[in-house]
C-alpha cells in the first residue's frame, strides 16, 4: 500500500483535481491528454467520479496498459488533427464532456480544446510552458478552463479512503524502484520515457 500512499502527495491529487477542475460526471465522457503519472491518475480518477468513457491519449504501450487498468474505455494514440477526429468518431462528433490537460504544453492544450464538446471545461494541472490558450475557440463553442495547482490537503480524506479500502492502487504508476543514492538516474529514466514514475527507497 506503500505506493499508493505515497502517489497521493503528488500525482494522484493531481490527476484528481483535473478531473473536478473539468466538471467530470457519472455517466459523462472524459478524454485524458497526457500519459505521464498525472494523467494515468486522471484516468483512475475519471473512473472514481462516474464517467462512463475514459479516453486516454496515449502512444506509449506501456502506459496505455497502466490506463486500461485504471480503467480507461479507449486508448487514443493519434494526436493533433487526427487526435480530435478520432475523439469526435469516439463520440458521434461531439466531442468530450470533460478534458484533463496533463502536459502543460502548448500542443497538450491546443489537443485538450479540439477534442471539447461546446459547453464543455478543459481542467488543466500540468504546469503550463509556453502556452498560448486559444481564446477565439473557448469564446465560439463556450469551453471553460480551469484547474491549476492542485490543494492536495483538500483531496487527501477521500483520497486516503479510497486506498485503504483497497478501491485505487494509483501506485500502480511506479513502474521502478531504485535507492536513494540514485536519484539522478531516477529522474533521467523519467525524463527519458523510461519509466512512468520511480520510486525512491532509502
Amino acid at each position: 500500500m506503500i505506493p499508493s500512499l505515497l502517489a497521493l502527495a503528488d500525482v494522484m491529487a493531481t490527476g484528481w483535481h483535473a478531473a473536478v477542475a473539468a466538471g467530470v460526471r457519472e455517466g459523462g465522457t472524459a478524454v485524458v491528454v497526457g500519459d505521464g503519472a498525472v494523467g494515468l491518475c486522471g484516468v483512475l480518477a475519471a473512473g472514481q467520479m462516474g464517467a462512463e468513457r475514459v479516453v486516454a491519449m496515449s502512444r506509449h504501450e506501456p502506459r496505455q496498459a497502466i490506463a486500461r487498468a485504471f480503467g480507461a474505455t479507449d486508448i487514443v494514440a493519434q494526436r493533433g488533427r487526427e487526435g480530435a477526429e478520432a475523439i469526435k468518431d469516439l463520440t458521434d462528433g461531439v466531442g468530450a464532456d470533460a478534458v484533463l490537460e496533463c502536459v502543460g504544453t502548448d500542443d497538450a492544450m491546443k489537443q485538450a480544446f479540439a477534442v471539447a464538446r461546446p459547453g464543455s471545461t478543459v481542467g488543466f494541472v500540468g504546469a503550463p510552458h509556453g502556452v498560448e490558450l486559444p481564446v477565439r475557440r473557448m469564446f465560439v463553442k463556450n469551453i471553460g478552463l480551469a484547474g491549476g495547482m492542485a490543494p492536495v490537503r483538500r483531496y487527501l480524506p477521500e483520497l486516503l479512503e479510497l486506498v485503504t479500502t483497497g478501491a485505487v492502487q494509483p501506485g500502480l504508476v511506479f513502474d521502478t524502484v531504485l535507492p536513494l543514492d540514485e536519484v539522478a538516474a531516477g529522474y533521467r529514466a523519467m525524463d527519458e520515457r523510461t519509466a512512468v514514475k520511480v520510486l525512491l527507497q532509502p
